[in-house]
């Protein structure tokens, strides 16, 4: 079934974005992120979700932000997945639990540990969350020809932010001792 008219949330109908998508939380990092693409025009902002699409080497790429936290995301990446978007790339920042990684590093996950709930709307908790090896292939070529610092290994997503930052003050007793065994695993 073919999609005619624009999508709720997003506000996104055909041809609004490319098969690729870089996807931060932040709306207003997706006009930063569309300097960088030729010919980029702002598609749609509604609700959390502003999307600019433009071109790299002539193929269209699309930014649209999601808000934070994995309900948002779930709902634009539906959304986007009904409009023939294959590929996927969340960009942003995030916590590292090895001490080797520093402010500016870059960190490309193959796989990630689910300490959340939105994907349990989806799959068994069981089943792994893993990236596509030619995307991480890709994401590690363009570090090394960019020259930029790196890690490549296992994330981990979590709902509540502030639990990891600031482990002794929530309720919740042995935050700490499960964020040492994360980094013990080797969670980056």
């Amino acid at each position: 079934m073919a999609v005619t008219e624009k999508k709720y949330h997003v506000g996104l109908g055909p041809g609004d974005v490319g098969d690729y998508v870089l996807v931060p939380g932040d709306p207003f990092r997706t006009p930063l992120i569309a300097k960088h693409l030729d010919d980029a025009r702002e598609v749609a902002f509604s609700r959390e979700y502003r999307t600019f699409t433009g071109k790299v080497d002539g193929m269209p790429v699309s930014t649209m932000s999601t808000g934070m936290g994995g309900p948002s995301v779930a709902i634009g990446v539906e959304e986007l997945h009904e409009l023939g978007v294959h590929t996927l790339l969340r960009v942003g920042t995030c916590g590292a639990s090895q001490p080797e990684i520093k402010m500016g590093d870059l960190v490309i996950s193959y796989a990630a540990v689910r300490s959340e709930g939105t994907p349990n709307g989806y799959i068994p908790l069981e089943y792994p969350a893993v990236a596509s090896l030619d995307v991480v292939e890709a994401l590690v070529e363009a570090a090394e020809a960019a020259g930029a610092k790196y890690h490549v290994g296992v994330t981990r997503s979590v709902d509540a932010l502030y639990s990891d930052l600031m482990p002794d003050q929530m309720p919740r007793p042995h935050i700490r001792d499960e964020l040492e065994m994360w980094a013990k695993a080797g969670i980056l």
